[in-house]
């Protein structure tokens, strides 16, 4: 099941400041590979840490952020100060971007309470709350038992196979991306989508503020791409970042959703899986 409480607000964050369970993620992430770490010396929520979204992931192969081993995993967030059993909010800079993708992954590798601030630090800024600066001190280390929630993550056979069963696929890329219409950032892609899928730009559960969408207009958005939130639904996008958005989503209202990690980076790749083009 998921998180009965996937966001937390500004106002319920900011009461809980200072709990000894309580430990704050910046999880600042840029496509265009702009190092988040200046912005989070400059400006970040109290005590937080920052979590590196490429050096938490697997390099070893060839796809981008894939999932590191449970292992590896629980040696970076004990690094950092983070048990499975606190209380992780993960925020970033612009609003709902690379945080949920954070969130989904504490959460495969069995974090109790892990939650996404709503709006990250815009929110936090806009409600006049206090923020740290300078060189941030060395997290106390400590210990994170890591689990792997599999029924959290989907595989390229997974999505083949859901894809050939008509089940629900939804893809958080652009529209003209999706269509075939415009390039793909990552050189060396082919263009269009996977047959069967729906499209659901993540732009469009997220609102003006960078927050996520209430669950009246959630529901709206998901029915538009023709999806029903209440049956099985995997999430796809370009390199399984905003695909996290999507889910979000659905886990605010209270659906669960699997992630398909290699995303478009893999199935769009010259030896991927097929592909449509148009609508």
């Amino acid at each position: 099941m998921p998180d009965p409480s996937p966001l937390i607000s500004t106002h319920d964050l900011a009461a809980r400041l200072g709990a000894q369970d309580l430990r704050i993620v910046d999880a600042s992430w840029h496509l265009d590979g702009r190092d988040g770490r200046p912005d989070f010396v400059a400006a970040r929520l109290p005590g937080a840490v920052f979590f590196d979204l490429e050096a938490s992931s697997d390099s070893s192969g060839d796809l981008p952020h894939m999932l590191p081993s449970p292992e590896a995993f629980a040696a970076r967030m004990g690094a950092l100060g983070l048990s499975e059993a606190d209380h992780i909010v993960v925020y970033d800079t612009l609003g709902l971007r690379s945080a949920p993708r954070v969130w989904w992954m504490l959460k495969v590798m069995g974090a109790r309470r892990a939650q996404v601030l709503d709006g990250g630090l815009p929110a936090w800024r806009e409600a006049g709350l206090p923020l740290d600066s300078g060189p941030a001190p060395e997290p106390r280390p400590a210990v994170f038992h890591a689990g792997f929630d599999a029924d959290r993550v989907a595989s390229m056979d997974d999505v083949r196979h859901a894809l050939e069963a008509g089940e629900q696929v939804l893809d958080a890329r652009p529209a003209a991306r999706f269509r075939g219409e415009a390039t793909e950032p990552r050189p060396g892609l082919r263009c269009g989508h996977m047959p069967g899928a729906r499209n659901l730009p993540f732009p469009e559960v997220v609102d003006a503020a960078g927050r996520l969408k209430a669950p009246g207009e959630l529901r709206a958005a998901f029915a538009s791409a023709g999806i029903d939130p209440d049956r099985p639904v995997i999430t796809t996008c370009g390199s399984g970042v905003t695909a996290a958005i999507l889910g979000l989503g659905l886990a605010a209202l209270g659906r669960s959703f699997r992630l398909y990690d290699g995303s478009w980076a893999e199935w769009g790749a010259p030896d991927g899986g097929p592909v449509a083009i148009g609508a």
